[in-house]
């Protein structure tokens, strides 16, 4: 069964820094656009959740036909997104945290300027094995 997901990290600025489609379905040109807007549109029911919740993982905050956007909050407001077909909540979970940590180390080193897009090989390496192992 091919699952459909895309995962994106949005700074407190609502800008991206990092994007990814990592769902083993077909990949379309077409379709990253739509997931792109289907994220974008979600940010507003999130700005409002964040605020009225002390969670860091928000689940699924939004929907559109078949796909569920869950989201995951870190401390500085930056939010992690993803929207997917599947169902495992304690896999999304972990995946959430998992990236969270990744994020931190790279938001630790020196040479980052917050805010700015991750450009790293590595953290999109490690991004797409997580997504592989629990998504």
């Amino acid at each position: 069964m091919a699952s459909t997901a895309c995962f994106v990290i949005v700074s407190k600025n609502d800008i991206p820094i990092y994007e990814a489609e990592v769902g083993s379905a077909p990949k379309k040109e077409d379709l990253s656009y739509h997931h792109q807007f289907i994220l974008h549109a979600a940010l507003d029911v999130v700005q409002d959740l964040a605020w009225t919740t002390n969670a860091m993982f928000l689940k699924s905050v939004d929907r559109f036909n078949d796909l569920v956007v869950s989201v995951y909050v870190s401390m500085t407001h930056t939010r992690f997104m993803l929207l997917h077909d599947s169902r495992s909540e304690d896999g999304i979970k972990s995946f959430f945290q998992e990236v969270h940590e990744l994020y931190i180390k790279i938001f630790l080193n020196p040479l980052y300027l917050p805010g700015s897009r991750i450009a790293s090989s590595h953290f999109d390496t490690k991004v797409r094995a997580l997504a592989r192992k629990y998504l």
